[in-house]
């Protein structure tokens, strides 16, 4: 497999910052645009995020992700859409000594806290769907829960694509579609009468991808080979109902740019412990099933 040496000039110079960034604070996830948000406001949505979503759902789909790839040691890993960089920090012990862990975002609140958790990885700035790398940079390229915002998603497919070495590794998790999910389709109904179509709009997007096969040909047609996509269930696990309800209400509307009035989350919270009350454990936990779809393939 070609690598390029991780020498200092290589690192510091693998990643430029794109050029034209804008002053009037709108920014896209992924190719998403967002509403004009205060960097504070953006910082805080990413704290509530990294809270909330991390230890209840995201943390255990990581090490799935990183099998997939067959990340080890030395691989210059490339985490696309990372958040709060979770994903990116699971891999970097995988990859140490002599490896290189990148995280890209189009947040920059996001950003703000990764660096934060794990100031010993790269983070970066940028759009997706025109990654700010050279062709050949990395060994493997991860996408945890990402792909389903980028508004051009076979583009971004294609830059993943470019940016592998030859028999690079891809690995990417979206979420299957919400009849796979009911307990998020209920959490959408509940949205959509209560707090109106913005911000059911808003926690339908994660489950836009739940075609398996559309999936796969999308990285086929980027030119991947060997891909396979395979559905697995996942364990969501939060404190209570309304802490499942006050990470996307606190935590994920604000990311999407949805700002919602204190009366109108009280009125959510209220009404989830009936709609949703099905999914308390014994201990108040709530705890249910969430279907997720992972790709794998390799550049040919």
């Amino acid at each position: 497999m070609h690598r390029r040496c991780l020498s200092s000039p290589w690192r510091m110079g693998l990643v430029h910052r794109v050029d034209g960034r804008s002053n009037d604070r709108r920014v896209e996830r992924g190719g998403r645009v967002m509403n004009d948000t205060p960097m504070t406001q953006e910082v805080e949505a990413a704290r509530a995020y990294e809270a909330l979503f991390v230890p209840s759902l995201f943390r255990q789909w990581a090490s799935l992700l990183l099998d997939r790839a067959r990340v080890a040691t030395g691989d210059r890993v490339l985490d696309v859409a990372c958040g709060t960089g979770i994903l990116a920090r699971e891999a970097q012990p995988r990859v140490a000594p002599s490896g290189l862990v990148v995280g890209l975002d189009a947040v920059a609140g996001m950003l703000e806290v990764a660096r934060e958790l794990a100031p010993e990885i790269l983070w970066r700035q940028g759009d997706a769907q025109q990654l700010p790398f050279e062709a050949e940079a990395f060994d493997a390229v991860l996408c945890q829960f990402g792909l389903m915002f980028f508004i051009d998603q076979p583009a971004a497919i294609g830059e993943m694509h470019r940016v592998l070495v030859p028999a690079g590794r891809l690995a990417v998790a979206v979420f299957n579609g919400l009849d796979g999910n009911p307990t998020y389709a209920r959490e959408v109904a509940l949205l959509e009468r209560l707090a109106g179509p913005a911000a059911a709009e808003a926690l339908r997007a994660p489950f836009v991808l739940g075609d398996a096969a559309a999936l796969e040909a999308m990285a086929r047609e980027a030119g991947f080979e060997d891909v396979t996509v395979t559905t697995r269930q996942g364990i969501a696990d939060f404190p209570s109902i309304t802490s499942l309800l006050e990470a996307d209400l606190r935590g994920w509307l604000p990311v999407m740019g949805v700002h919602l009035d204190e009366a109108t989350i009280q009125r959510v919270l209220t009404e989830a412990q009936v709609e949703l009350g099905d999914v308390i454990e014994p201990s108040d936990r709530a705890v249910f099933e969430v279907s997720a779809h992972l790709l794998s393939g390799r550049r040919g």
